[in-house]
């Protein structure tokens, strides 16, 4: 996202801002709370680390404000939230991050960096190629980070499903297909199809897109796969920063507690999608409940359920909006929050906002503006 209201560092080239780091005595790295700008964080924190440049690296939650009590000769922000940095890595954050890492010659983990791109939504070709030449490969079956399928399936924030946020409700969907202990690819095969099935029954059009990311997916790294690498940076940048810092940088010792972040953020996530209160209006869906991470319920609402092109997500002082027809949603919010006094943050097709008034008075100024 772009942060609406803060300065904008201008966007560098790869090449300048190895140069600008090559030669600093201190680098502070600021990352917004998503996994593609995580991951990226974590591609050029390992490469500092490698060229022996001291760092400090951080994740701000969206209207946060980074800790500046240290001095850094540097300072470079992951993602589109800016922060007043001197730099900014606001456009494909892990890729361009990845050709960072590599200009100050490093050689950045090929399966981070493609776990960031999953992240961000987009598969980078030249991020993916190498992680091909690396031995990186894709497999039948589903994008988890586990090897227990049924708590991939509940857990994952990639789709949502009748089983989405409820254990026992995948493993019985599971048990419908007679797996084995040791599942092969057909099985693999099998179990993605139940899953696309499940996921698009009674779903807007784009959940096909959308649940495809899903599946057939690569594997390899510090999880069962690469996509379900994805689904942990994305849910510990927001639920656990300090886990997610270490996680990207490499740290032992995580994984488990990586994947209870996970865990929770997905429980959270699937149980507002499930207990929102809804209404529809003409291009608008919205959903309103309490205290929910309103930037995934939005994206699990706009990719699986909405029944309109844009959604939007709200709770006490916080919201989240999404688009899926390509208009610009972020200016959309800006119009909502000025007309209530809020803030917001927004790129292109997502936004997010912090308010002081009622709910129902930012759904008006949102339902005016659109």
């Amino acid at each position: 996202m772009s942060a609406t209201g803060r300065d904008q560092a201008p966007a560098p080239s790869p090449s300048d801002l190895a140069a600008a780091l090559d030669g600093a005595a201190f680098v502070r790295l600021v990352s917004d709370a998503t996994g593609e700008a995580l991951a990226g964080t974590g591609l050029l924190a390992r490469a500092l680390t490698a060229d022996d440049t001291p760092f400090q690296a951080s994740v701000v939650a969206p209207f946060a404000d980074p800790d500046r009590s240290t001095e850094a000769d540097v300072t470079v922000a992951l993602g589109a939230g800016g922060h007043g940095t001197d730099h900014t890595l606001s456009a494909r954050p892990a890729a361009t991050a990845n050709t960072v890492a590599r200009e100050l010659g490093a050689s950045p983990d090929p399966v981070l960096a493609l776990a960031g791109t999953v992240a961000g939504g987009a598969v980078d070709g030249t991020v993916a190629d190498a992680a091909e030449r690396a031995g990186v490969e894709r497999r039948p079956g589903l994008a988890v980070p586990v090897a227990d399928i049924a708590d991939g399936l509940a857990h994952s924030t990639l789709l949502s499903g009748p089983f989405s946020g409820d254990v026992e409700r995948a493993r019985a969907a599971l048990a419908e297909l007679d797996l084995p202990d040791d599942p092969a690819d057909d099985d693999r095969r099998r179990i993605a199809s139940l899953v696309a099935l499940a996921v698009t029954e009674d779903a807007p059009e784009r959940a096909t897109e959308t649940v495809a990311a899903a599946l057939h997916p690569y594997a390899g790294g510090p999880f069962e796969t690469v996509g379900g690498y994805a689904d942990v940076l994305d849910a510990v940048a927001r639920e656990a920063p300090g886990t997610g810092i270490a996680l990207a940088l490499g740290h032992e010792g995580v994984r488990e507690s990586a994947l209870s972040a996970w865990r929770t953020h997905a429980s959270r996530a699937h149980g507002a999608v499930a207990d929102a209160t809804t209404g529809r209006y003409d291009g608008l869906f919205v959903a309103r409940g309490d205290e929910m991470p309103v930037g995934t319920v939005a994206r699990l609402l706009a990719d699986f359920h909405a029944p309109e092109p844009v959604t939007l997500v709200v709770t006490d002082g916080k919201a989240a909006a999404r688009a899926t027809d390509g208009r610009d949603v972020a200016a959309t919010m800006r119009a909502a929050t000025d007309a209530v006094g809020g803030e917001s943050a927004g790129r292109d097709d997502r936004a997010r906002a912090q308010f002081d008034v009622p709910t129902s008075e930012l759904i008006e100024a949102f339902r005016e503006a659109v």
